[in-house]
């Protein structure tokens, strides 16, 4: 350095981070880490993930499984429960009543009557063709009283047909058969119109046509009948099925109910020592009353039924089988005389074998069907009458059957020994020639009594079944609303001591 030169020292920072000597170095503020920063994070200083969100489903789930530990819980769930049973209870007792009250409603106002209906038609149709035999044998001038019968026998079994056409299902057997009864009907009567005025004539033709009515409804109109009345028998017999069963358904459910109440109020006494809980005992007392009602209600109903068909619809079978054979026979009886052997069959075989009368051979058929008080229809009908009233018309009838029996024998044998006159008189005459035709309205007469009185019973046994229903349906049900809401209400009273 020259003489003259001044010193000059420039001292410069290191390069480093340290401080100078002699100063003390900044102390930076920590600055938490920024998201994205590049700044690697220390591996032990790392947070671990939450845990998925569970389903609400899956929460609300375990909030009820945890709720129903707690005695408030199971209060609810038992509320809930006897609610339920007791409703389901009224609900069924309502359902199955109303069903089994429907059937016998319908036996009582619907499917007897037709039964009955479809009886009357076969014997107007029977009777019109035995008062058309009737009034051919009494000669040209047909008895006014006989021609009478004949057309009200044909206008009720029109009327009835009308009846039964507007009750039978389309496609029925029943519909089937009053379809063709309509349709042969006009054709019947119109050989019947033939045969009259062939007769007025005194034309033999009158005769054929007679035999000809006769065949068409001895062979297709009182077949086609005797359909529609086991249609409707069976129509009846169904309604009898579904009126009838006891309600075990319902029955089960009342039973099941009562149990789940009991046992609620034997777990309420075990924890409060209560003995009573009134909600409770409204409900057991409300459910008791209609498992009682149901049980007493529908085995009176029962009872009452299974009379009506024992001793009313039996009775009713018997009886119209019975004047149907007797209102048979009568016709086969007339027509002996019509056809003069004209149309006869062999009776037996081999060398037995005879040939006789085929309406003579109708006639004996009927009769014996008949029977007496004691054998036949008429001593059935006989045991299955519960009461005087219904069994001495019915002995009435066996007498002058007996009696019939006689004269037609006479008849015969007057007829065979060739006086037609005489035979005549004792078939259609006049009451001193003791004809057959007075035991045949006898018989008629007497089976009608019958029949109406057993129609009276099966109508009073009938309704008394049906009455023991009234009201079941609908009492069930108030009483079932009514013992639920004491349930709940009971529950309830509990539920509030723990408020």
């Amino acid at each position: 350095m020259t003489e003259g030169e001044v010193e000059v020292k420039v001292t410069y920072p290191p390069n480093g981070s340290a401080a100078p000597p002699g100063q003390a170095a900044p102390t930076m503020p920590a600055v938490p880490p920024q998201a994205g920063s590049a700044q690697a994070v220390p591996a032990a200083q790392t947070t671990a993930p939450a845990p998925p969100r569970r389903p609400a489903w899956v929460e609300g789930r375990d909030r009820l499984r945890a709720a129903a530990t707690t005695e408030p819980g199971k209060l609810r769930i038992i509320g809930a429960v006897l609610a339920l049973l007791v409703v389901a209870f009224g609900a069924v007792t309502t359902w199955q009543m109303t069903s089994r009250s429907d059937a016998a409603n319908s036996v009582l106002n619907r499917s007897q009557p037709l039964s009955a209906d479809a009886a009357a038609i076969y014997r107007s149709l029977a009777d019109a063709n035995t008062a058309a035999s009737s009034g051919f044998l009494a000669g040209g001038q047909e008895p006014a009283d006989v021609r009478d019968r004949y057309n009200r026998d044909i206008k009720s079994a029109s009327e009835k047909l009308a009846t039964a056409a507007s009750n039978a299902g389309a496609g029925s057997s029943a519909a089937t058969s009053v379809s063709e009864l309509n349709k042969l009907l006009p054709e019947y009567t119109g050989l019947i119109e033939r045969a009259r005025a062939s007769n007025r004539q005194g034309l033999p033709l009158g005769g054929a046509y007679l035999r000809y009515a006769n065949d068409k409804m001895q062979k297709q109109m009182l077949p086609a009948a005797e359909k529609l009345y086991t249609a409707e028998n069976q129509r009846l017999s169904a309604d009898y099925d579904d009126a009838k069963p006891y309600p075990w358904f319902a029955i089960a459910l009342g039973l099941l109910a009562l149990a789940a109440l009991v046992w609620a109020q034997r777990r309420n006494y075990q924890r409060t020592n209560r003995v009573f809980n009134h909600g409770l005992v409204a409900a057991t007392a409300a459910s008791a009353v209609v498992l009682l009602w149901l049980v007493a209600g529908h085995t009176f109903a029962r009872s009452g039924l299974s009379d009506s068909y024992d001793h009313g619809v039996k009775s009713l079978n018997v009886l119209n089988d019975a004047r149907i054979d007797s209102l048979k026979a009568r016709g086969n009886e007339n027509l002996t005389l019509v056809s003069r052997g004209a149309e006869t069959v062999e009776v037996g075989t081999g060398d037995d074998a005879e040939i006789k009368d085929k309406f003579d051979v109708d006639y004996q058929a009927s009769m014996k069907r008949l029977g007496s008080a004691e054998t036949g229809l008429l001593g059935k009908a006989v045991a299955i009458a519960d009461d005087d009233a219904g069994k001495n018309p019915v002995k009435d009838a066996a007498k002058n059957v007996s009696v019939w029996k006689d004269r037609h024998k006479t008849a015969r044998d007057i007829d065979d020994a060739g006086n037609y006159k005489g035979a005549l008189d004792k078939i259609v005459g006049d009451k001193k020639d003791e004809p057959t035709g007075e035991c045949f309205d006898n018989v008629d007469d007497a089976l009608e009594v019958a029949l109406a009185h057993e129609q009276r019973e099966f109508k009073q046994a009938a309704d008394d079944g049906k009455s023991a229903m009234a009201g079941l349906p609908v009492g069930a049900a108030v009483l079932a609303v009514l013992a639920a809401a004491g349930a709940v209400l009971g529950i309830g009273r509990r539920l509030s001591e723990y408020r």
